[in-house]
């Protein structure tokens, strides 16, 4: 297993300044590296072609197997650095906006791909819904690295646009898997009440934000009475965000916790900025590690073969979901101060998934679903397409879409 991570970190790495060499993100290298030494390209050459000397260069299948709780844990360390960076008097600033950006798209994107593949495919309405709101979820693995470059470089400041992505990044996912949960519930029969599943969203939002805020003002409680080294307290932040984490994957009750980790942050930045700043070096060199891991698992995570399966009507419906989010960011930001040109920058921010789709794709399949594999192929297709075209529309509009 040891001499698999090397050899994808590696490959990765080179892969990545590439990328860079062509002017395209560095992120992508990693993705490709991924989709080239995953599991399903293992299958075809080892298994199909008989190169059996090749086995040991694709990624471990013990990797494979705690693949989900890597890619979580990717997400955490970059939810972490972005609370970290969140002030109080900007979160103030962009309050009604960021609520707007974390819902509306979600929304807009869910139902209108609903609503297509009813009308196209002609699955029932509840199958339909699950497509869609596996396609809804913007992806924080994605956005979240590129807004806090963003965050660095100035671009943006005056009108906190990055801040405003970013918040509305992380909520936009609870709308999305709460209102998936739900239709998946319909389409296996299950007497399920769609209204009473949207009144859980705000409920898991305030859960996910007082519960933050009273476990981020305990940590600033224990660093500031007792001495610890500053990598110390970044490891224990770090663990109690996955123990955090964790609470929502027991279900015991509806708690958003991705946005309760990055408040956690929020209020170590209130009470001691220079502590936030210091603890946020220590994640910064975390994460050098951490992207590489994240998305070479999120490509691993691609099977290129079903992607092929859904063919056009797949590449159709992936797009008409994105007007539809399009509209959905429109309508947000809709009376804000925000110009066309930051509009724009915020629709095109709001493009990629990745992580959500990697996660929930493949459930509506193993559940037993109809055209569950179909469900799979455009979840998958979904990444392929929204991902390079994200990511190059930010790092190509940042400069000319944002002021500096």
């Amino acid at each position: 297993m040891l001499f698999s991570f090397a050899i994808f970190i590696v490959i990765a790495m080179i892969l990545a300044k590439g990328f860079e060499k062509l002017h395209m993100p560095s992120l992508l290298g990693m993705l490709f590296t991924g989709i080239l030494l995953g599991s399903y390209s293992k299958d075809y050459f080892v298994n199909e072609k008989g190169l059996t000397f090749l086995n040991s260069f694709f990624i471990s299948d013990k990797i494979l197997d705690v693949s989900s709780d890597l890619r979580t844990l990717g997400l955490i360390i970059i939810l972490i650095r972005a609370g970290l960076g969140i002030d109080k008097g900007i979160l103030k600033k962009i309050g009604k906006i960021a609520v707007k950006m974390a819902s509306l798209p979600c929304l807009f994107e869910g139902f209108t791909v609903m609503f297509a593949t009813h009308l196209i495919l002609g699955y029932s309405l509840p199958i339909s819904g699950c497509l869609g709101f596996i396609l809804a979820a913007v992806s924080p693995a994605v956005v979240v690295p590129e807004m806090l470059a963003l965050k660095d470089r100035g671009l943006g400041k005056e009108k906190e646009i990055p801040t405003i992505i970013l918040a509305g990044a992380s909520i936009d996912d609870v709308f999305a898997i709460t209102l998936f949960t739900a239709f998946l519930g319909m389409a296996m029969g299950n007497e399920v009440n769609i209204f009473n599943e949207v009144l859980k969203i705000p409920t898991s939002i305030l859960a996910g934000l007082v519960l933050g805020i009273v476990v981020g003002y305990l940590l600033y409680l224990l660093f500031k009475y007792f001495h610890i080294r500053d990598t110390r307290k970044a490891l224990i932040f770090l663990t109690t965000a996955i123990m955090f984490h964790h609470i929502e994957e027991m279900k015991l009750f509806p708690i958003a916790s991705l946005l309760g980790i990055m408040s956690m942050g929020f209020v170590i930045l209130t009470k001691d900025n220079g502590l936030a700043k210091r603890i946020s070096l220590k994640f910064n060199k975390i994460w050098v590690f951490g992207e590489i891991l994240l998305f070479v698992l999120i490509g691993a995570a691609v099977n290129i073969r079903v992607i092929f399966e859904s063919g056009h009507i797949g590449v159709i419906i992936v797009l008409i979901g994105l007007i539809g989010r399009l509209v959905g960011v429109t309508l947000a930001l809709y009376k804000s101060n925000l110009n066309t040109k930051e509009k724009l920058f915020c629709g095109i921010s709001y493009i990629p998934k990745a992580t959500v789709q990697a996660a929930t794709a493949g459930i509506p399949l193993a559940m037993g679903i109809p055209h569950g594999d179909t469900i799979l192929a455009i979840g998958v297709l979904a990444i392929i397409i929204t991902v390079p075209i994200g990511i190059t529309g930010i790092r190509l509009g940042r400069d000319s879409l944002l002021e500096k």
